[in-house]
């Protein structure tokens, strides 16, 4: 690892099943039960699932028509964001009190730097410990950690003991650990990628360390360096507490699939509107626009174009989404479309750092 580079002290915190566990803490007839947040309606989705559901194979973004055939029992009840969110908040006091490092990914997931932390304690391993324990005791949902050098080893080691457990990976672990993951499991990887490495012979962290950079590149563009860095235990990225958006976006999903372009292009330029709202609001531009298609059987497909200069106008956006529609033939009936801008002009230049060496420091206490 480059010498500048320190290791750190990371946890990633994920609360289980958040939105369903919130429901059933407001609601304590509802646990033991299937529960699903969402996808009542006859064309609803499913935003979250508790663990009895998803024994069913009920997850999130599944129809509710598909929970309801894999588990005639669900009970189906109506997301409260206003809620979650409170719960969030409550949640990230907790972690506050320990570090000012926090960057939430989402209402129910965050990661912290304790290097050097509020309580003084060298322990990232019992800090996370306390920290689960007092969103017990304190807001009564339970939550899994992760515990690393870097915040992809913590991301993956969160989910090995879930629900309400941890994961430990020391910096002397670091290595074998990686190496003997299962590539579906290494955090952005997902089923298609997955698929593709299979075909090529990589299965684990081991056969992953085994492909040269040039052949990685060669196979995944720009991924291909991040595979061969993580494998090794390489990630610098930082714990970030306000963390600048990589896109901004906006989509529909439709009461009725539409068959008819010329349906498809009155909503698109209605979620134009909206993004255009979106990004004056936050004095946000890019150049990378990307249309969004979920189809009736709910395959998905996206269609991206980068200008070579910035945009945030409607007129714009939408000229190019409507080339974007007009670029292939359509599979099938349409259930969803969005729009999304990245390439954003808020984001910074990424230095130049040399990631190629790494060494594990074998003295660093977790």
């Amino acid at each position: 690892m480059p010498n500048d580079v320190p290791l750190r002290k990371i946890i990633h915190v994920d609360m289980d099943a958040f939105y369903a566990s919130v429901e059933e803490l407001d609601n304590p007839e509802l646990k033991g039960k299937p529960l699903a947040v969402g996808g009542s309606e006859r064309r609803g989705v499913v935003s979250a699932a508790n663990y009895e559901a998803r024994k069913f194979g009920v997850r999130s973004a599944m129809s509710g028509y598909l929970a309801k055939k894999n588990c005639p029992h669900i009970t189906f009840v109506k997301p409260r964001y206003a809620r979650y969110k409170e719960i969030s908040q409550q949640v990230k006091a907790i972690f506050f009190e320990y570090t000012d490092l926090v960057e939430p990914l989402s209402l129910d997931e965050a990661y912290l730097d304790v290097t050097v932390n509020k309580k003084g304690n060298p322990s990232a391993t019992l800090i996370a410990q306390e920290i689960r324990k007092r969103i017990f005791d304190e807001i009564g949902l339970t939550a899994s950690a992760g515990i690393s050098i870097n915040k992809f080893i913590a991301k993956v080691a969160s989910d090995y003991n879930k629900p309400n457990g941890q994961k430990t990976v020391n910096p002397e672990e670091v290595l074998s650990f990686l190496e003997a993951l299962e590539i579906r499991k290494f955090y952005g990887v997902g089923k298609v990628t997955a698929e593709k490495m299979y075909k090529l012979g990589i299965f684990t962290g081991t056969d992953l360390k085994k492909k040269s950079l040039e052949f990685l590149a060669a196979h995944f563009g720009k991924s291909g360096r991040h595979y061969y860095n993580v494998v090794r235990g390489i990630h610098l990225s930082e714990v970030k507490p306000h963390r600048i958006p990589k896109s901004v976006g906006a989509e529909r999903t439709f009461s009725e699939n539409l068959s008819s372009e010329i349906f498809m292009l009155e909503r698109l330029e209605q979620i134009a509107d909206e993004l255009e709202r979106r990004l004056k609001k936050s004095d946000i531009a890019g150049k990378t626009i990307t249309l969004k298609i979920k189809y009736s059987d709910f395959t998905l497909q996206t269609r991206s174009k980068t200008l070579p200069y910035f945009v945030a106008d409607k007129a714009l956006i939408l000229e190019t989404a409507k080339e974007l529609l007009y670029q292939e033939k359509m599979e099938n009936s349409v259930r969803l479309l969005g729009i999304s801008l990245a390439n954003l002009n808020t984001e910074k230049p990424k230095e130049n750092i040399n990631e190629e060496v790494f060494s594990v420091q074998l003295k660093f206490e977790f």
